[in-house]
């Protein structure tokens, strides 16, 4: 075997030890979960006993991970992300984001049209929160009309008639979360 795969192996028993502690379980709890022993999840975390496939797979059900999260499997494969743009309303949406439900992300871009356009309302259910990157965004947002410029954000519920488009004619780049069922945003910062 080669050294990658004993380094591996090794790996397995602290990364087991250390997921579990995170989770806050005891050995008791992990077995009334697994149906795997107390001693033998106490021999797979100290590296006594080897790691198999029937005693990884409930462990990976039991914290919700991929099985190759437990070992520690090096990644393989191409890792680019391949975006499929969507167009839409004259603008162009990169989806960022893969999971169904919940909040999406998207790089949203608006084309530049030489001129300043009549917002055009729309409202939809869901939670919006938006971060501008290159250009002056023109928001309107109920009986607000604001001009936003790079590194500014806004946060609205799209049950509130809105338009994007731009304040000046030229393109506009932004970052978008949108939350269909509500979800916000929300941004923690560490007090000082």
């Amino acid at each position: 075997m080669s050294d990658d795969f004993e380094d591996v192996l090794h790996a397995v028993g602290p990364r087991l030890r250390a997921l579990r502690r995170h989770r806050g379980m005891t050995l008791a709890e992990l077995a009334a979960t697994t149906g795997v022993s107390e001693s033998t999840l106490s021999r797979l975390e100290s590296g006594l006993r080897r790691a198999s496939l029937e005693l990884l797979l409930p462990l990976a059900r039991a914290y919700d991970v991929p099985l190759d999260d437990l070992v520690g499997a090096p990644r393989t494969g191409d890792p680019r992300i391949h975006l499929t743009p969507i167009h839409r309303h004259g603008m162009t949406f990169v989806p960022l984001s893969r999971r169904p439900g919940g909040m999406q992300a998207y790089k949203m871009i608006i084309p530049g049209s030489g001129e300043r356009l009549d917002p055009d309302h729309k409202t939809h259910e869901g939670h919006e929160w938006l971060y501008v990157l290159h250009g002056r965004l023109r928001l309107v947002l109920g009986e607000h009309d604001l001009v936003l410029p790079p590194g500014e954000a806004a946060e609205f519920d799209t049950t509130v008639p809105h338009w994007l488009g731009s304040a000046d004619g030229k393109a506009v780049e932004l970052l978008i979360l949108f939350g269909r069922y509500g979800e916000r945003a929300h941004l923690r910062t560490s007090a000082r």
